[in-house]
């Protein structure tokens, strides 16, 4: 009797083993439908693959991930349709699965700060910088987790300038600036609370983006914003000369970005093809 209940005891536990390792090799089943219909740009028919793969194996994080990714790419930025609300919620929620896993996953974290940024085109000016500090707050996690992430300063680098673009392009309409006009702003109570208020912003945006080219030394497209970030800069300057001087530096490296461009297009092409 009690060599029979341990054969039992034997056999239940490797149908438990079987039955694990089948509901895996299933899961990996469900996954590759659902990256080939990924592929073939069937974004509903993937999410039910990667939903059943996710269901069969808890561990899968590739179909965890594939499964947010195909709700962010079926999500329309600015469109108000319940089913693209239900599409924008579901992959948050499913990323946000991933990093409670992972907390380190470089992915998910991208996708979110995307995913806020991307959020912020549309909407009230509170919901739009509601949107810009939260995608503050996951590039900042990328920057965590790696400090010579070049894309996330970057991405702060642009999140600073929009923070402090339209204010201050509003007040140069206010004073009926010209557009070539190198500033500073004429009202000196204006430019005083125009400094308190996005003097930082500009110094954290033009220290970000000297971060990101620190560690991707040809993007142009930081080479641009530092440019852009200049200009603001002079907008709040003390004295024409300070903002005249500030111009000039944004000049410089607005034609460090079109040299970067050229010489990155003068150069070879790799070539895809086997040799």
């Amino acid at each position: 009797m009690q060599s029979s209940r341990w054969l039992m005891l034997a056999l239940c536990g490797g149908l438990v083993v079987l039955t694990t390792g089948c509901a895996k090799l299933e899961s990996r089943d469900q996954m590759n439908q659902g990256v080939q219909a990924y592929k073939n740009n069937h974004y509903a028919e993937a999410v039910k693959h990667f939903k059943e793969a996710v269901r069969l194996d808890a561990d899968n994080q590739n179909a965890q991930l594939y499964l947010a990714t195909s709700y962010m790419i079926q999500w329309v930025p600015g469109a108000e349709s319940p089913d693209n609300k239900k599409n924008y919620d579901a992959a948050q929620q499913e990323f946000e699965r991933v990093l409670k896993k992972d907390p380190t996953n470089s992915l998910a974290l991208a996708s979110m700060a995307s995913m806020a940024y991307n959020s912020a085109g549309t909407g009230t000016p509170e919901q739009r910088q509601a949107a810009l500090e939260e995608a503050k707050k996951w590039n900042r996690r990328r920057i965590e987790v790696d400090p010579k992430d070049a894309e996330a300063y970057y991405y702060l680098g642009v999140i600073n300038w929009a923070q402090a673009f339209t204010p201050l392009q509003t007040a140069r309409v206010d004073e009926h600036m010209k557009a070539d006009d190198p500033g500073p702003l004429k009202d000196k109570k204006v430019r005083a609370e125009m400094q308190e208020k996005y003097g930082k912003v500009i110094e954290d945006g033009l220290d970000n983006l000297r971060k990101c080219l620190q560690y991707d030394k040809e993007n142009e497209d930081a080479m641009s914003y530092m440019n852009l970030l200049l200009r603001k800069k002079a907008d709040i300057a003390n004295s024409p000369d300070e903002a005249k001087a500030l111009i000039a530096q944004a000049e410089d490296w607005s034609n460090k970005s079109l040299d970067t461009k050229k010489m990155k297009a003068s150069r070879p092409q790799k070539s895809t093809q086997a040799s």
